[in-house]
Parts: C-alpha cells; structure tokens; sequence
C-alpha cells in the first residue's frame, strides 16, 4: 500500500498546496509527507513540485500527474466501496463538516450512536459557520444552512428551518419593540450580524407583504459563531437572526422574545453536500441517511416548541 499512500499524499499536498497542511491532514508528520513526495518523485523520475523556503508550487509535470493520481484513487475507493457494500462492514475515516448551531445540537448527538451501530467507522466533525470546501479541506460530506454555490456538488435536502428575528426582554425595554424590517432600520437597532472571511450576505431577507426584501441592517457586534450572537441577544446587547431550533428554549422560557413579527425572517434550506464520487462510499451514505431520518424531527419539534404560547 506504500504507492498508493504516496499517491494520496501528493494528491493533499497539491490541493493544499503545502507539506505541511497535507501532513496534519493525513495525520503523519512533515518528515513522513517529505519523504513520501520524494519517493514518488524518485518512482516517476520527475520533480512533481518547485520547493523554496516560502513556497510549493506544482510543475508541469505534477499539474499532469494529478488528474490520474485522482482517477487512481477513486477507482480504488470504487472498488472497496463495492467490497464493503457485500460484506456491509463500513471501515474508516468519515470527514464531516457542518455549521456550530447545527453541529453541536443535531450532528454531534447523533454521532456516539452511529459509531456504536458501526465500531469499524471514525468520525472527524469540524464545526464552523464559514462556507467550507469539500475537495480541498478533504471532507466527504457538508451540513449546511442555505444555498450552495458549487453546482457541481451532489446535494441532498434535510428540511426547510424556520428563523426568527429575536432579543432580550431587557434589550426591548431599553429600545423598545420593533414590528417591521423598517423599523429595524429606521429606529436604529443593534443588530447582530454573522460575519467570516468570504461572507457575501450582507442584508437580513425578510418576508412583506410585497413579497421577500433584503434590509440592509446594521450593528456594532460581529462574530463568525452563530452561539456568539445568541449569548449577546441574552445579554441584551441586540437583535439576532436565529435558526427556531437553535433558540427554541430561550424563547418558550422568554429568555429571548420574537420581533419585526411583520416581517418574519424567511425559511432556509437545510442540506448536506457531497461530491458525486463520495456517495459511492458506503459509510457516507449510511451517515447521510442515519442522521437525516433523526435530525428533521428534532428540528420541527423545537420549531413547535419555541413558537407555541408560553
């Protein structure tokens, strides 16, 4: 197997485009990456990377080598796929990424369980609100809030989750209550944004009687973890825009208070992604399928919760 490692060490280290994030990637170290580039390069007789003490930059040589390193692995990954699917004894690593709300309350719960039912299987769940890629951060599947922006992915849909705009009863004292998105403008209200690098989404798109409108709302606290906002919306720093299920509690105790009620925050999709050969691997598709069939009722069960009289 010592080629075939090689080989997935290349693939790492061109799509990361360093030794040593392919070397964390792959849980070896940077001696074992090194070593391992140059066999290959030793086996191909061919220089696959420019090395310098600041950069790695493929050559024309390794640009052409990765395309069918790609092809070699897949097949392969094709061929125990079709192994494991006789034998229905899933073995290995699963990559999974998913935004914090929905990783802490739906995925991460989910998971003590599916490893039970699969002792062969390990799960790494990374957990961030920023948009995540598949191919190059090395994941076999994505959770995710909203729309994708690679159509070439495989996409699979969960549920539609309902959000509300909400703040603290103390905030609403101090600021009183606002009942549209122009009010949110107009009266000047702290709201809480979620922001990371490479943020497109600027605006809060809520629902009018003319229709969905984007409001270009504004505030003085910025964070790239969703929880961050739900604490400051608690502490009456602010409004935040909030999936239901992820402040279901604080609303049915009246932590947190629905507003703009007017002008209620649209639906947003909730999905996982996958790239087309991924869902040739079993483990993928029993984990799909294992947290699917549990998470959408527990996201209309909180719906129900949050949202019925106090």
């Amino acid at each position: 197997m010592s080629y075939l490692d090689n080989i997935r060490t290349f693939v790492r280290v061109y799509e990361l485009g360093s030794m040593s994030a392919a070397g964390r990637d792959l849980r070896i170290s940077p001696a074992v990456t090194s070593s391992r580039i140059s066999q290959l390069e030793e086996h191909l007789n061919v220089r696959l990377f420019q090395r310098t003490t600041r950069s790695l930059t493929p050559t024309e040589q390794g640009k052409a080598f990765y395309s069918g390193a790609c092809e070699i692995l897949e097949s392969v990954e094709t061929a125990e796929a079709q192994v494991v699917n006789i034998t229905e004894n899933p073995k290995g690593a699963l990559s999974v990424a998913a935004p914090l709300g929905v990783g802490r309350r739906l995925i991460a719960p989910q998971v003590p369980a599916f490893l039970k039912q699969y002792p062969d299987v390990s799960i790494r769940l990374r957990l961030t609100d920023r948009k995540v890629d598949l191919t190059t951060e090395g994941l076999d599947l994505a959770f995710f809030l909203g729309q994708p922006e690679d159509s070439t992915l495989r996409i699979r849909k969960i549920a539609d989750v309902e959000r509300v705009l909400c703040a603290s009863p103390d905030y609403l004292k101090a600021h009183g209550m606002p009942k549209s998105g122009d009010e949110l403008i107009s009266g000047g209200h702290e709201c809480l944004n979620l922001r990371f690098p490479g943020a497109t989404e600027f605006q809060w798109r809520l629902v009018t009687a003319e229709g969905p409108k984007r409001f270009r709302v504004t505030g003085r606290y910025e964070s790239d973890d969703g929880d961050v906002l739900t604490d400051w919306a608690l502490a009456g720093h602010g409004i935040a825009l909030k999936p239901i299920f992820e402040v279901a509690d604080d609303l049915k105790t009246g932590r947190l208070v629905p507003v703009a009620t007017e002008t209620p925050p649209e639906s947003i999709q909730m999905a996982c992604l996958f790239t087309h050969r991924r869902r040739q691997d079993p483990k993928t598709r029993l984990f799909m399928d294992f947290v699917i069939d549990r998470i959408g009722a527990v996201v209309k069960e909180a719906e129900r919760r949050g949202l019925s009289p106090r």
